[in-house]
């Protein structure tokens, strides 16, 4: 028996590939979608963008097909559009449902379907929806398309036991050869004795030589900032690096991942001259109740957004040599002179789509708050010569589509692992403060 895939319209809004992803059953879109479609589509942002894909994948669809039947779709597959709801009015009083909410109304189209005894699996993002659709007795789920197991995502290290004589070798070698399997490359790895407590080592993965190598940067200071635990000595060891071309950076608030990002594009910029200027962007999603339109230029839009990333680049420039703060407005100042002279500008996510940017250390803050397909979008944006950074909590995620799984910081963490270009590492210790620390692990 054929199943009926009922596409709630944020489904499509996600990924209008949505439409194809049913194999060889039905889709079905209830005129309600294809109206908050036509309302998408005059957005500049990635939903609109996504609604006018779909609404031109339903054009071609169309031709394929006879008027007010179904038509084809890839993989034997087949799309109909629900023009009216049978009985409604007793059914909205039926189940105490308002008619005037769209979602109430796509769903009692499922609900149509179901009564009739056909095979109805109501498909949706909000997770309200889907616990409506659940009270009405229909069969649900979350698209999980460009999903990925966060409880299994991987780290970028791994601790493993060895005999003491594995790890006297590879200091007196400078390296051992390691066998791949489990391993990815750049990923790092703590081998320690069980015999020898203290007998350890920190060693990088060169997946090209098939062998566990000393790292490069492991005393490296990186304006005036130091790694401050082994996972920051592994992320600086990715950020240094110019032959990794994408890092990721995955951690709770405090564990450093911005700051290192920062610091390290900023001496790669400053004092190295190996890019032309640090890009900084973020997702603008606000958290709490938004507060509209901000008044200004587009830089001075940004600098409300940006706050977090001045805190850090202020701090960064008012170290002295020996890892001291000094006075914070000689760091403030030297930013703004950076932003004024170019060597650091702020992007909006809006303006990056169609730019080919060379030659620049990029860094995309709150990376988990953006898509699979948007991270893609931004991935591709990077020219010859440029590197990129993308840092994210996974578990502080202001999308409401999105989440520790489905977000575009996981789903390229697991799908580009085992590439030589790509390096990951997920922090887990707060050295923000000690309170810092303590919210990470109990709020």
């Amino acid at each position: 028996m054929r199943k009926i895939f009922v596409l709630d319209t944020n489904v499509i809004l996600h990924n209008p590939d949505s439409l194809t992803s049913f194999a060889d059953n039905v889709v079905l879109l209830p005129m309600e979608v294809l109206e908050e479609l036509d309302k998408f589509k005059r957005y500049h942002d990635e939903r609109g963008r996504n609604a006018r894909i779909a609404i031109r994948m339903l054009d071609e669809f169309r031709k394929e097909g006879e008027p007010g039947k179904e038509f084809p779709i890839n993989d034997g597959g087949s799309l109909r559009i629900s023009s009216h709801i049978e009985s409604s009015e007793n059914l909205f009083k039926t189940f105490g449902l308002s008619p005037n909410v769209t979602d109430n109304r796509i769903l009692l189209s499922a609900y149509n379907l179901k009564s009739k005894g056909e095979h109805v699996i109501f498909v949706s993002k909000d997770i309200s929806a889907r616990i409506k659709a659940d009270a009405l007795g229909i069969k649900c789920m979350d698209f999980e398309k460009q999903k990925v197991d966060f409880d299994k995502l991987y780290s970028g290290w791994a601790q493993k036991d060895v005999s003491g004589d594995i790890i006297d070798k590879f200091h007196r070698n400078k390296g051992i050869e390691w066998e791949k399997e489990d391993s990815y490359a750049n990923q790092f790895f703590i081998l320690s004795s069980p015999a020898q407590s203290k007998h350890t080592l920190l060693a990088r993965y060169d997946a090209e030589n098939s062998k566990l190598v000393p790292l490069a940067h492991d005393k490296t200071r990186v304006m005036a900032i130091s790694p401050k635990n082994k996972e920051q000595m592994m992320a600086l060891e990715l950020l240094l690096n110019d032959d990794i071309k994408l890092v990721t950076l995955l951690g709770a608030a405090g564990t450093g991942k911005t700051l290192l990002a920062l610091a390290t594009g900023l001496y790669k910029v400053t004092k190295e001259n190996k890019y032309s200027r640090l890009l900084i962007s973020r997702p603008i999603v606000p958290i709490g109740r938004d507060i509209g339109y901000l008044p200004g230029t587009k830089e001075e839009k940004l600098e409300h957004w940006m706050g977090p990333i001045f805190d850090n680049l202020e701090y960064i420039c008012s170290m002295d040599k020996s890892g001291k703060n000094t006075k914070k407005v000689k760091g403030k100042a030297l930013v703004e002179k950076y932003v004024k002279e170019d060597v650091i500008v702020l992007e909006a996510m809006t303006f990056m789509r169609g730019r080919s940017i060379a030659e620049q250390f990029i860094i995309i803050d709150e990376a988990q708050n953006l898509t699979p397909h948007e991270i893609k979008t931004v991935i591709s944006r990077a020219g010859e010569g440029s590197k990129l950074v993308l840092t994210g909590d996974p578990y502080q995620i202001d999308n409401p589509y999105l989440d520790s799984s489905s977000n575009g910081l996981s789903y390229c963490v697991e799908k580009m692992k085992d590439q030589k270009m790509f390096g990951h590492v997920t922090l887990t210790k707060s050295e923000r403060s000690e309170l810092a620390s303590l919210a990470a692990d109990i709020l």
